[in-house]
């Protein structure tokens, strides 16, 4: 069975279409719990190239592909995010429940209902799967119930009777292994059938009394707010109101449902009951009772490799000592591994800058392509090898269950200044990129922690901060230098900067968990995944998607900001100054002695460079902004770099590639690395000297340098409060930071070179 439009990239936040004339398209949903399988099947079956992870949170917003079947032709597969049941606790689950249950206060939502769900379980964990499933079931949707990953519970000793199971839950059963494609064919009939079969309108089960008292009362106003619902949907309905509604923080819901739900669980609180364990007990029963003679697990429970590693890996001391470790090395990987394809970069970048100056006609459009383009661009680039291996690192950590295991290490760091564990998942992701990052907080059910988390993710070292390390680092210490005689100098300092990330992450959570967002600490709930042997091409795609960006941000968004930072270096240009170095090598040329003359010609077009630079626009404004840069130990050309990199932090290499590439004229066509080495200011002194770098770093590990951050946390907070205050206090964190790093490094004698 063949899937259409392979190659198309899923659609994000498309709404299921209706259920009308058969020439409609219909809607099937992919639902499941955390780490089930979900994304992986949908991309199995689509084509589509969605992330997939081994830990809980990964999928935060729906996204659709097409699909091809045999009898229905093409329908459009939804892929939700991952939940436990439609109880909606968090963000990313709302989505999930609005989308199988429809709008609350809409007449006749059961038009915008999906046509049928498969639903992902694991087969390992089936009660707990079931839970969900027959949530839906009781929807009266068709339903085709995935069982995946039963290599595993084979591995396991279990044994689950797909038949046996099917004929009691009245839908489609089907075993599969998403990750090798066993079972596609046997879904994709599965699905067919489903697709034939119509929505169950019949009469739902009765409930006990006293419950069945609470779901009726609620029952009476959803079939108000909603009309043309089935007494099945409106059961549904009604039960997921008295679960969810306990939340103040989930909003959308009109008043009169909300003020129904508060007084039932109030009146059953008095009564001594608790509401939540009644519903979500009765619905255990009834699942114990369908699992009986259907699953069969081994009765010996074995002490597996699994635990043994738990035991090391989770261990309050020993886990922190092996993250240490592992991180220590991949920062030494990420340092040494790429260096030779970054020097072939760099001499391809020279070479390019070589090649334009001799084939192109001297004029303002080869200094554009030379000082502009390829000096600004090409010098992002180069770190393409030191990015795409991060992502190789960070991507085979989360597909083989480690960095689960961290985050219940941490928690004990984080409870500690009032951050929820769960929010270390979207910290870790901020490593790669703060804007998806940002949007996976839509795990974390309070709104509370959801900004708390949101407003220390910045702090984490994204991969647009990389580049801005390894520079430095290059530039101010010795290449072939060790620490310990084992690790590199540069694996040390960015295994410094990714721990101040952390440390500064964890301080700034204190203090706003005690300022502006005061709250209890919640209590860390994530699963533990089971480990797993990282697939190649997983690794491979995912590292491929995150890379693809980088470049497509160097190929458009910096290489217009280039072109504009170029401009405003490059003009005005002043008559005076350039009739005077006209004079200059008119009077050089008449030097008899050939060395000499070319010495000074050479010495007049780097002073001819400098001043172009210092009345340019760009210079002007660079010395505006000196005296409150010179505090830090940066001069003007460093502030142009850091003003560009607040619209995005790669934008600082290609701005320096920019301004000393034109201030800094020589006919040699040296790497970026090395001129700024040989970079000095105006009394002789080195520019770049191992104090300035490392306070240059500390700035941008904490200033808050991305647009598209500001933007995104804007999006999800619902405010321009909360993006103001993160844009404030990081900024004001970085400066002070900075400050203090460099004055204190010159007064214990540290700034010479």
């Amino acid at each position: 069975m063949s899937s259409a439009d392979a190659n198309r990239e899923p659609r994000k936040d498309r709404a299921p279409k209706s259920r009308g004339a058969e020439a409609e398209r219909r809607t099937v949903l992919v639902a499941g719990n955390p780490n089930s399988g979900k994304t992986t099947l949908f991309n199995l079956l689509t084509g589509a190239r969605g992330k997939v992870g081994n830990y809980p949170g990964v999928t935060v917003d729906r996204r659709s592909a097409s699909l091809h079947l045999l009898r229905h032709g093409v329908v459009d597969l939804v892929d939700l995010p991952g939940t436990y049941s439609l109880t909606a606790r968090s963000a990313e689950e709302k989505v999930a429940a609005d989308t199988i249950l429809g709008s609350l206060d809409r007449a006749e939502t059961s038009s915008t209902l999906p046509d049928a769900v498969v639903l992902v379980v694991d087969a390992t964990s089936l009660r707990r799967g079931l839970y969900f499933a027959t949530q839906i079931l009781d929807t009266g949707t068709p339903l085709v119930l995935c069982l995946n990953m039963m290599d595993e519970a084979r591995e396991a000793g279990i044994t689950i009777d797909a038949s046996a199971l099917a004929k009691r839950l009245s839908c489609e059963v089907v075993p599969i292994v998403a990750k090798t494609g066993e079972g596609k064919t046997a879904l994709l009939s599965a699905l067919d059938r489903a697709l034939d079969a119509k929505h169950d309108t019949s009469e739902p089960a009765p409930l006990e009394a006293p419950l069945a008292d609470d779901v009726e009362a609620v029952e009476r106003v959803v079939r108000e707010l909603s009309a043309g619902r089935s007494h099945r949907e409106l059961r549904t309905l009604a039960t997921w109101a008295l679960l969810s509604l306990g939340d103040d923080e989930i909003v959308g819901i009109p008043e009169r449902l909300r003020a129904i739900v508060t007084d039932r669980r109030a009146r059953a609180a008095e009564a001594g009951r608790d509401l939540d364990e009644a519903i979500v007990s009765h619905r255990y029963a009834r699942i114990d009772a369908l699992l009986e003679g259907s699953e069969s697990r081994p009765t010996a429970v074995r002490k597996r490799l699994r635990d043994k590693f738990d035991a090391v890996l989770m261990h309050p001391v020993l886990g922190f000592v092996v993250f240490a470790l592992v991180m220590a090395g991949v920062f030494e990987a990420l340092f040494s591994w790429s260096e030779p394809a970054v020097s072939l970069i760099e001499g391809l970048v020279s070479s390019t800058k070589t090649w334009l100056t001799s084939a192109m006609p001297e004029g303002a459009f080869r200094d554009l392509c030379v000082d502009g383009v390829v000096a600004g661009v090409g010098n992002v680039l180069v770190f393409i090898p030191q990015i795409a291996l991060l992502f190789v690192f960070i991507t085979f950590l989360e597909d083989s269950g480690y960095l689960a295991r961290v985050a219940f290490v941490i928690d004990r760091v984080m409870g500690g200044v009032g951050l929820n564990g769960r929010a270390f998942v979207p910290m870790l992701s901020g490593f790669a990129c703060a804007i998806p990052a940002v949007m996976a907080t839509r795990t974390i059910e309070s709104r509370r922690d959801r900004l708390l988390t949101m407003m220390v993710i910045p702090l984490s070292s994204c991969s647009a901060r990389l580049p801005v390390y390894v520079l430095i680092t290059a530039t101010v210490f010795s290449p072939g230098s060790k620490v310990f005689g084992v690790f590199s100098t540069g694996a040390v300092v960015l295994f410094s900067m990714y721990s101040l990330s952390i440390v500064a992450a964890i301080g700034a959570a204190y203090v706003l968990r005690r300022t502006a967002l005061r709250g209890p600490k919640p209590a860390l709930v994530l699963e533990l995944p089971p480990y797993r042997m990282p697939q190649i091409r997983n690794i491979l795609v995912s590292t491929w998607q995150r890379v693809r960006r980088f470049v497509v941000d160097a190929g458009t968004v910096i290489l217009a900001l280039t072109v504009v930072l170029w401009g405003l270096l490059s003009y005005p240009k002043d008559a005076a100054v350039e009739s005077d170095y006209v004079h200059a090598r008119d009077r050089a040329a008449l030097i008899a002695n050939a060395d000499e003359r070319a010495d000074e010609l050479s010495k007049i077009e780097r002073e001819h460079a400098g001043a172009r630079l210092r009345h340019s626009a760009g210079g002007r404004l660079g010395a505006a902004i000196e005296p409150a840069l010179e505090p830090l130990g940066f001069d003007w050309r460093i502030g142009i770099g850091i003003l560009g990199a607040f619209a995005a932090r790669e934008v600082f290499v290609s701005t320096l590639g920019v301004v000393f590439n034109i201030g800094e004229v020589d006919e040699k066509a040296e790497t970026l690395r090395q001129v700024l080495r040989e970079a000095t200011r105006p009394d002789g002194s080195k520019l770049f000297t191992p104090l300035v770098g490392v306070a240059l770093m500390v700035f941008f590990v904490l200033a808050c340098q991305c647009m598209s951050t500001i933007a995104v946390v804007r999006r999800e907070s619902g405010s321009w409060k909360w993006p103001g205050l993160l844009f404030v206090y990081m900024t004001v964190l970085a400066y002070g930071g900075t400050l203090l790093v460099y004055q204190l490094g010159r007064a214990l004698g540290w700034g010479a070179s």
